[in-house]
């Protein structure tokens, strides 16, 4: 069929997008790399599409589908939407991504490229024409094209080659396409689902939430957009939360169950009533994490999957808890982030949980009992802040300490809550001893990113500080502030602040750390210390975990190419990025340098820098969909050339 057939077919509603689908995700790579694809008429795949009755069929977006049968694309969305968004000026009726990826795509007549519009190199250049203003004209409007290029001397003499070349692009809409039919009356959503999975064995798998929304949407066409309304608007507060995880809440409300079949056979007015139950639920849980934990933003809130359980237990109780009840849910919360609950069978995980809620003699006791049974004691000792870098599990359990408790800033002495006016006074991460002179003493890298070198300041106090040594401006703090190093659990032996005594440093803070924790996990607790009691669970040596910054060059290399980046217009990666997994948060990889959402943000794929790194960082990074360089040459030479579009030398 021909690419114009098909996109007349989604205008006329004989083609669209099933419920189940996922959203735009190309970015402008992928889209100039399919018009210079047809353009040079290189094969570029065909379609699968799902032939069913339109009166049952479940699809995306707003658009009316015609009577009789339809087609749903299982195979190539992102094909199609590319090709109907460039081609029509605008996005399909069930575009949902961002519209930037294919708009201002350009065609240059003299070098027969495609890039996108760039005001300094492309503006008043009569050689760049705007495919998107072209294929709109259509044949009958290039007259105009051909007159605009006859009538300007830079173009005069090649008009025959640029009207050829005119010609051609505007042929990519009569290339035919295969297109391959699922079709039958056996052909359940289950099964084509499945169909799905396995095409697009290589891309982004449908989870069980995808299924279990696109059921919903069968009976409530607008759930879909009723919770990406609330993730928005949780987004904007700091919280970075997906679909599966909000039906997950819904689930535990409707069913107390987690897996998502048991939303399967739920009418429509169920679904909203849960929807509207759950999200006052996990507003209250964010509020009683955020104002009694401290834990006010996405980086810092560990065990995310146990929110679900709260959600359960909150219903349970018509929303309305005691100070008791309330501070003993938070102590298995924060419990349950510490240990790693969640890290792995999340699914498993929610329905033991659960079940101890639900039982016979369920509750909350029952709820600590399980966690217990299956970590052992929850009394936390020194060794447990053991682990190194931001992204080490015990980092939000610091970062709770600070705003739980009395810690003080060391530029102005402030207590560290939340509220805190003014960009300058955003809470930052701080190395007590600075990172240049661990690294010229010789400490490696696990031990200058060590937890208990960690502590949080304003962002104009870490600047003030800069790279001096404790033993220098410590004395000047605790001058001008008395109490404020101890606030964060400074050890005040001075012999401790001096560079060769470091490790001693390290030992002696996780001491004062740890019974900090367990300070405040007792006042949670009310005085039924029970829950503490027994012997500790062991702390094990953390996994070693790959990749990362090792010496004062490498950052200094990293620093310089985010100044170039800035002086190039352009935003700065993250030195030092913490990659984790995004199911678990597991960390799994340290990268030097990275953009995870793109240099162009949301436009290019994520980047990252990783200099002096083993074939399994590189393997990490890549495999997570991070386009790698070992170079900081390499990296300007791709920023240059893709991103500045300017033109390299041979």
């Amino acid at each position: 069929m021909k690419i114009s057939t098909i996109l007349d077919h989604i205008d006329n509603g004989h083609m669209a997008l099933p419920e189940f689908q996922r959203g735009y995700v190309w970015n402008r790579d992928q889209v100039r790399g399919l018009f210079d694809s047809l353009y040079r008429r290189h094969p570029v795949g065909g379609l699968l599409v799902w032939a069913t009755e339109s009166t049952t069929a479940s699809h995306r977006g707003d658009g009316p589908l015609a009577p009789g049968i339809v087609k749903l694309l299982l195979d190539g969305q992102q094909r199609m939407t590319s090709l109907y968004g460039v081609v029509r000026g605008k996005a399909p009726k069930f575009f949902d991504g961002n519209a930037l990826a294919f708009s201002g795509l350009q065609f240059n007549l003299e070098t027969e490229t495609f890039a996108f519009y760039q005001p300094m190199k492309m503006k008043d250049d009569p050689l760049w024409v705007d495919v998107s203003e072209l294929m709109k004209a259509g044949n009958a409007g290039l007259g105009g094209f051909v007159s605009r290029l006859s009538s300007n001397p830079a173009t005069a003499a090649g008009v025959g080659d640029y009207v050829a070349r005119l010609s051609r692009l505007l042929g990519v809409t009569e290339i035919d396409l295969h297109i391959e039919e699922v079709t039958g009356a056996d052909k359940t959503l289950d099964i084509v689902v499945d169909i799905f999975n396995r095409v697009n064995s290589g891309g982004t798998k449908l989870s069980k939430g995808d299924l279990a929304l696109a059921k919903i949407c069968a009976d409530w066409p607008d759930a879909r957009d009723a919770m990406k309304a609330k993730l928005k608007e949780w987004n904007s507060a700091g919280y970075d939360f997906n679909l599966d995880w909000l039906l997950r809440s819904v689930n535990t409300v409707l069913t107390g169950e987690a897996k998502f079949l048991y939303l399967h056979d739920r009418s429509a007015e169920e679904i909203q009533g849960a929807l509207k139950r759950a999200i006052k639920h996990i507003d209250t849980s964010l509020n009683m994490i955020g104002g009694r934990l401290g834990l006010d933003h996405d980086r810092v809130i560990f065990g995310r999957f146990s929110v679900p359980v709260i959600v359960r237990f909150l219903d349970q109780h018509n929303g309305s808890l005691n100070e008791k009840e309330r501070d003993k849910l938070l102590f298995w919360f924060a419990q349950s982030g510490m240990w790693g609950r969640y890290s792995a069978s999340t699914e498993s995980t929610i329905d033991k949980d659960l079940e101890a809620l639900n039982g016979e003699d369920g509750g909350l006791d029952k709820l600590l009992e399980t966690l217990r049974l299956w970590h052992g004691g929850l009394r936390v000792e020194p060794e447990h802040f053991t682990g190194w870098s931001l992204g080490a599990r015990f980092y939000p359990v610091l970062y709770l300490l600070t705003r739980m408790g009395e810690s003080r800033d060391w530029g102005t002495g402030l207590a560290l809550k939340a509220g805190l006016l003014g960009k300058m006074s955003k809470l930052e991460v701080h190395h007590i001893f600075p990172k240049a002179q661990l690294y010229n003493h010789g400490f490696k890298r696990a031990e200058v990113n060590a937890l208990a070198n960690f502590c949080f300041l304003t962002k104009d106090t870490n600047l003030n500080i800069s790279d001096r040594l404790p033993e220098e401006y410590f004395a000047e703090v605790e001058t001008a502030h008395p109490g404020a190093l101890a606030s964060q659990w400074v050890p005040m032996d001075r012999e401790l602040w001096k560079i060769e005594n470091f490790p001693s440093f390290l030992e002696a803070r996780k001491a004062l750390l740890a019974a900090e924790v367990n300070k405040r996990m007792e006042e949670l607790l009310h005085g039924d210390t029970r829950w503490l009691a027994g012997p500790p669970a062991p702390a094990l040596a953390p996994a070693p975990v790959p990749g990362g910054i090792t010496s004062e060059d490498e950052e200094q290399e990293l620093e310089a190419i985010n100044a170039w980046m800035e002086e190039s217009g352009l935003p700065q990666g993250e030195i030092a990025f913490d990659f984790a997994d995004p199911e678990t948060g597991q960390q799994r990889a340290v990268f030097d340098l990275a953009w995870p959402n793109g240099i162009q943000e949301e436009l290019s794929q994520p980047v990252a820098l990783l200099l002096n790194e083993g074939s399994d960082v590189l393997a990490i990074a890549s495999q997570a969909g991070f386009r790698c360089f070992v170079s900081a040459d390499e990296l300007r030479r791709y920023v240059k050339s893709e991103i500045l579009a300017e033109e390299l030398a041979a």
